[in-house]
């Protein structure tokens, strides 16, 4: 089989990604409409995600955010977006590249999106000794994903953080 020089594969992720970005500019303007709302898993490790010290901790590989009642400043990028929501009654403002997003779900509507996270490539350094980055597959790891059986359970108009598993067809 020939070699894929155009990368379609690629291709079709970034494609992908431009409706979630598209979505989400959709809500940076008129907000969410009736019942929609997003989960949106993402790789916490990615260059170029800010997600503060307390979170990156407690979410070391994977995070998934609940954008639908009580988000603030979603400001939507071409390459990111940034939002602000609140953990444990404390505000975190969050920048997130969509090259690091790993699913979107709108469960209003039963649509659904995964993706491979894909690292993007630095050329190496004659003087240094740091390899290009690899293609990162999107994986669930279990111990990067809060599970829905906390001993601590948050307040009620708390923002959830779950694994998407619980949507996904077996």
């Amino acid at each position: 089989m020939p070699e894929d020089l155009m990368r379609y594969d690629q291709l079709a992720q970034n494609a992908l990604r431009g409706v979630v970005r598209e979505a989400l500019r959709r809500v940076e303007k008129s907000g969410l409409p009736g019942e929609h709302h997003f989960y949106i898993a993402f790789n916490t490790k990615f260059p170029g995600v800010d997600i503060g010290e307390r979170m990156a901790q407690r979410y070391p590989r994977e995070m998934t955010i609940v954008l639908q009642h009580q988000y603030e400043n979603l400001v939507v990028r071409d390459d990111r977006f940034e939002v602000e929501l609140s953990f444990d009654n404390i505000p975190e403002k969050l920048v997130i590249p969509f090259n690091a997003v790993k699913g979107f779900l709108d469960p209003a509507v039963q649509f659904g999106l995964q993706f491979e996270v894909v690292t993007v490539e630095t050329p190496v350094d004659s003087d240094s000794k740091v390899e290009k980055p690899a293609v990162v597959k999107a994986k669930q790891e279990s111990d990067g994903t809060e599970s829905t059986n906390s001993a601590e359970a948050p307040p009620k108009d708390a923002p959830k953080v779950i694994s998407l598993d619980s949507f996904r067809k077996k």
